[in-house]
């Protein structure tokens, strides 16, 4: 099927159920699954004009949130969300759960502009009420879970995941490739989040592991008897600032001569 007309013709041939705005089409497009929603088209193909708020099918406005923030604890175990409130779930019931509080909470509205596989870009407006604070967590519970460099590496592979899925290659080899590395760095990412949702925003107040790499005394800004030698950064310092001094010394600033 070539056009939108074309999709509607069939669906109205096969008693296909569809919204129709008075011109007797739908003003948008919507494709939808338990994660989350996607309206393209017709009204939203101008990038200057605000969505109208019919556009928005999952989330209440911010502005109608309650006033009294929600909060909650999510249970992580090797890196997959297992419970809420300390309740175990399926993921299935997980991700509902999080949707209906992201819905009454105004979480997960984005309107964006992206670039098409084919080219072109397009605007969006996409709903994700559950993914958004499952993301939050998710990454609050990485942050003391992760080695720095792990954590920085699979950071900077995380762009090239996105888009081999975006482009439809997900059962392409570099794709399975790379699930093998995030699948090994969530190996000690398990534990608890602690998060309030408030009028559209996922902010996480709380994080505790039994793999947390945090240790209290040697982030201590008072005394850490011994627990850092702040002596051994003299040699740390000369070695990072060398290629600068040598810069200096041959009359550059900043890398400009």
């Amino acid at each position: 099927m070539t056009s939108r007309t074309a999709l509607i013709e069939f669906a109205e041939q096969h008693q296909i159920p569809i919204a129709k705005d008075k011109r007797g089409e739908a003003p948008f497009s919507v494709d939808a699954n338990l994660l989350h929603s996607s309206s393209e088209g017709k009204i939203l193909e101008e990038p200057w004009d605000a969505p109208d708020e019919m556009v928005w099918q999952r989330t209440i406005r911010p502005e109608d949130a309650p006033d009294a923030a929600t909060e909650i604890t999510m249970e992580f175990e090797r890196g997959d969300a297992i419970g809420i409130n300390g309740e175990r779930l399926s993921p299935a019931t997980l991700l509902t759960r999080l949707n209906e509080l992201g819905r009454v909470n105004g979480i997960g509205r984005l309107d964006l502009v992206e670039n098409r596989f084919v080219g072109m870009k397009s605007r969006g407006c996409y709903e994700t009420p559950g993914g958004t604070i499952l993301h939050a967590a998710h990454r609050a519970m990485e942050s003391i879970t992760l080695d720095r460099e792990a954590a920085h590496l699979k950071d900077s592979l995380m762009p090239r995941y996105a888009e081999l899925v975006y482009n439809g290659f997900w059962y392409s080899p570099e794709r399975r490739m790379l699930q093998a590395l995030v699948d090994e760095s969530q190996h000690s990412v398990t534990g608890t989040v602690r998060l309030k949702l408030y009028k559209g925003n996922t902010i996480v107040t709380g994080r505790k592991s039994p793999h947390s790499l945090y240790s209290m005394k040697h982030v201590t800004f008072e005394d850490d008897q011994g627990a850092y030698d702040q002596y051994d950064a003299q040699g740390f310092i000369k070695l990072n600032a060398l290629r600068l001094r040598l810069g200096a010394m041959a009359g550059r600033r900043g890398g400009a001569l």
